[in-house]
């Protein structure tokens, strides 16, 4: 290893290795905000990314939704389909359609009645393709939503689909404040109204989120009063607003997170997850129409292990596709190990040569592509880094960047995160399937696609199995990502604070911790 991975391999030696995890319980001279104030009201600051909106139908990832909205289900610590604004359903296999029977008196935050009308009009608004949402391939099978009654609505399939109760966790919105509205630029989604067990108090942009508990909550009132998200883009100062006592809760990186390991005061939570990382190509880009074949040669010169040792100290797994979390997981797939002289034979069997720089040409051109990183996440740029350096060994000129704003269509390779702890449809069908609302890569594959279908629509455990492991075997083939590592959940908070539950397998930007919020407290 050069330069990069030898410096981070000595930060992780260096940073104390104590089980992040236990509970100290003296208190911290700093530790102002996750306490019973005064007044007796409890307040709990959440180091959070910023939102430009709240918009659950349009966008998957929000970690705020879950605490403003309820779907008709819902997920528990072991990530198992439970009722919610849905008290029960049934399905009728003939007509492939499900009925729900919702809660009565539920109410919107505005103390307007919660109805099936809503339901309805927050899946249509969904499917409307008009409307562009990401989550869109979830719904695509509805053929009909049928309202029985305020507090029953049926949805009739085109063909099963195992994952739907899954996908009705979808939040639901109220139809009386955005029919009509633009489901992109409403200003509702500035001042959002949901059912959830916490209502939208303020909204200072850039700067926080203030929610307060909803005394009228049909599942019961939350204990804490009130939920701050303060908006901390930047993985450092995040460390340090959690040591100087300015946030109660913050999801860190694996270095900082070990800092706080023995410090009286906190406790450490780290956290399985189903989020890998990955390079990302934009097959739309022209490169990669005439370099694709390379595309198994950056594969094996990634040396996945060192850099979860690196960049990870260790809190996380080498990748090799994306159901490694799940129960249909194929381990027999090929996994692209560290293999450097492989990955020097792939590149000149397609030709390339090796120029007097280090670098491989092909038709006097350098094999080189741009690789981009969202801004203010350091993980993603320190796996992007040590991964281009791993590539520049072999001979492959990989250049990271990070961009201001994201151009999905237009850059080369872009360092992504996907996974999901519940259904394997999940962040399959909809990433990899062709034309799908999350198939940011433009990744298209006629076999890819066949065995999704077959699995989606299989509620039988051998065929789901077989069709899943097709489905990884062609994607390993026919590689839509450079997948890299799984990334563990590092949260740290202030150990006044109980009720979070360690076990549960965290989503996509580790998103889920706030599933049972309402059950956590706050001690002096």
């Amino acid at each position: 290893m050069k330069k990069i991975i030898s410096v981070l391999l000595v930060a992780a030696m260096t940073v104390s290795m104590a089980a992040c995890g236990k509970g100290n319980t003296q208190g911290n001279a700093n530790q102002e905000t996750g306490t019973e104030q005064a007044s007796g009201t409890t307040t709990l600051v959440y180091g959070s990314g910023d939102y430009t909106r709240i918009n659950p139908a349009m966008d998957e990832h929000g970690e705020i939704n879950i605490l403003l909205f309820n779907g008709l289900t819902a997920h528990n610590g072991d990530n198992e389909v439970i009722p919610s604004l849905a008290k029960s359903w049934e399905f009728d296999e003939e007509t492939n359609t499900y009925t729900f029977h919702l809660e009565e008196g539920v109410k919107w935050h505005d103390g307007e009645p919660f109805t099936a009308n809503d339901v309805k009009f927050t899946i249509e608004a969904i499917m409307d393709p008009e409307n562009g949402s990401e989550n869109a391939p979830n719904f695509e099978d509805v053929e009909e939503i049928t309202v029985e009654d305020d507090y029953t609505v049926s949805f009739r399939l085109s063909a099963p689909n195992v994952a739907f109760l899954d996908y009705m966790t979808m939040a639901i919105l109220p139809q009386h404040l955005l029919e009509g509205e633009d489901m992109q630029e409403s200003d509702f989604f500035r001042h959002p109204i949901g059912t959830g067990p916490y209502k939208l108090a303020s909204w200072d942009e850039g700067q926080a989120i203030t929610l307060e508990k909803n005394e009228d909550y049909f599942k019961g009132a939350a204990n804490i009063d009130q939920i701050i998200f303060k908006i901390v883009t930047d993985d450092n100062a995040k460390a340090i607003q959690m040591e100087s006592g300015e946030l109660d809760l913050a999801l860190l990186t694996p270095k900082d997170a070990k800092t706080f390991a023995d410090k009286d005061g906190y406790t450490c939570y780290d956290m399985k997850t189903s989020d890998y990382r990955g390079i990302m190509y934009n097959f739309n880009n022209e490169y990669w129409t005439e370099n694709k074949d390379i595309i198994p040669a950056i594969n094996y010169a990634i040396d996945r292990e060192a850099i979860v040792e690196a960049v990870l100290l260790g809190e996380g797994m080498a990748a090799y596709g994306p159901l490694q979390r799940n129960i249909y997981n194929n381990e027999d797939v090929e996994h692209y190990d560290y293999n450097p002289e492989k990955s020097k034979e792939i590149l000149e069997s397609v030709g390339c040569e090796m120029g007097d720089d280090g670098f491989y040409y092909r038709d006097g051109e350098k094999i080189s592509f741009v690789l981009s990183v969202g801004a203010g996440d350091q993980v993603r740029l320190d796996i992007a880094q040590a991964a281009a350096q791993q590539l520049g060994e072999v001979g492959i000129e990989c250049k990271v960047e990070v961009p201001t704003e994201v151009d999905w269509s237009g850059q080369m390779a872009y360092l992504i995160g996907w996974g999901s702890p519940f259904d394997a449809d999940d962040h399959t069908y909809k990433v990899f399937g062709t034309g799908k609302g999350a198939n940011y890569s433009s990744y298209s594959n006629t076999l890819v696609d066949q065995y999704l279908t077959e699995a989606r629509e299989s509620d039988d455990t051998e065929v789901r199995a077989k069709a899943y492991a097709k489905f990884q075997e062609e994607l390993a083939k026919d590689p839509a990502y450079t997948f890299i590592c799984y990334i563990d959940a590092n949260y740290v908070a202030k150990s006044n604070i109980s009720g979070i539950n360690a076990d549960t397998v965290m989503g996509h930007h580790g998103v889920g911790i706030f599933w049972n919020v309402t059950e956590w407290e706050i001690t002096n």
